[in-house]
């Protein structure tokens, strides 16, 4: 079996990847104002890196990669910011489809996007629709207009609905329910997060679903990550021991299985 050349230069171990990375993309707007310009070329240079760690993620044989896009709260910013994000999208959208098509990545999004322009909602319908005709080698998952206690607020009232009608009984409601019943029902949970810009905060990001997730910071502003910064932080992972509750020693005897 060929070697997979881009795990062999940063020296990964392809037995010990994440399954499921999701990132916080911080810092467009603090990369501009070093650089004394607007934030939307922040913006614009934090969707460069996009690319390029979705080509790395892709290559390296990462199966599902969840960008934190646009929370709820950012809807607050000044308008002129909201505009130049929604034309940032826009562009994405359109110029992305063909490099998702051909790539065999499925894009995927979660959030609540009642309040995105009816151009947009059809944009990410097609590319979800297009997008999911065969078998992806990865799944790209934007978090837009996303909330996760809104999230966990409309799995709750989801459940309640069919407890009240009869469909489910309380005695049912257990972790798996709850689980299918948020927007990341069809995904499993992210195995690493990372957060860029020196933060070192979750930001109400998939809150239900990083209960045993490994959590990666770093000072490193988001227009700046490269594949270097994404094979470090994999490096990183790659050493840490994940119990999930359990002692080291049983950990252990189960790999010896």
């Amino acid at each position: 079996m060929k070697k997979n050349e881009l795990l062999l230069k940063y020296g990964l171990d392809e037995t010990r990847l994440p399954e499921h990375i999701a990132i916080i993309m911080d810092g467009n707007g603090r990369w501009a104002g070093k650089k004394f310009w607007n934030r939307i070329k922040g913006h614009y240079e934090g969707a460069n890196s996009v690319d390029k760690i979705t080509s790395f993620c892709r290559k390296a044989g990462i199966k599902y990669l969840t960008l934190y896009a646009f929370s709820t709260e950012n809807w607050n910013r000044p308008q002129d910011e909201v505009s130049g994000l929604m034309n940032l999208l826009r562009e994405f959208l359109d110029k992305k489809r063909a490099t998702m098509l051909e790539n065999n990545i499925k894009f995927n999004i979660i959030g609540s996007l009642e309040k995105f322009p009816e151009d947009i909602l059809k944009r990410i319908s097609d590319l979800c629709r297009d997008t999911s005709a065969n078998d992806p080698v990865m799944t790209l998952t934007l978090a837009l207009s996303y909330g996760s206690r809104t999230e966990i607020v409309e799995a709750v009232k989801k459940i309640c609905s069919q407890t009240v009608s009869g469909m489910i009984k309380v005695a049912e409601v257990d972790e798996k329910l709850i689980s299918s019943s948020l927007f990341t029902h069809d995904i499993p949970d992210p195995d690493l997060v990372i957060r860029t810009s020196g933060e070192m905060r979750i930001s109400n990001f998939l809150l239900w679903q990083i209960a045993y997730s490994e959590l990666y910071f770093t000072d490193i502003l988001w227009p700046d990550f490269k594949e270097k910064n994404m094979a470090d932080a994999l490096k990183d992972f790659a050493r840490r021991e994940r119990r999930f509750g359990k002692t080291t020693e049983q950990i252990k005897q189960k790999e010896l299985k």
